[in-house]
């Protein structure tokens, strides 16, 4: 069974950067795509980023897109995901999560492990 455990989260002031890591245990970390998910209070949780098995392939949420940048490396069973320009709207739990398939997807019922979270604030 594979855990995931997120750190790297905090409180920062806007146009600040922060990067989430996430790591994975078990054998099979590279057979899969990850991604990362958010859901700030009172609201659903959202797709942020996510990575395609061999790293070749991403794909973000416009909110986030140019601003994020996703990545894994597979052999230390790791994912990050780096944030630059961060703005008080991004302030939520985020969640790392391990795909059912290879290939990316925003999709939450399509992957099938998730990590407890690690809170990023961004005050104003």
């Amino acid at each position: 069974q594979v855990q995931l455990v997120e750190s790297g989260g905090g409180l920062v002031q806007a146009g600040d950067s922060l990067r989430l890591s996430c790591a994975a245990s078990g054998r099979t970390f590279s057979v899969y795509a990850m991604g990362w998910f958010r859901q700030a209070p009172g609201k659903e949780r959202e797709f942020v980023a996510t990575i395609s098995r061999r790293g070749d392939k991403t794909d973000y949420a416009d909110s986030v897109d140019g601003r994020f940048t996703i990545s894994r490396d597979n052999a230390n069973n790791r994912v990050y995901l780096q944030m630059n320009n961060l703005k008080p709207e991004d302030t939520a739990l985020y969640y790392c999560a391990r795909g059912i398939y290879s290939v990316i997807s925003r999709r939450a019922e399509e992957y099938d492990a998730w990590g407890q979270g690690t809170q990023v604030t961004v005050s104003s």
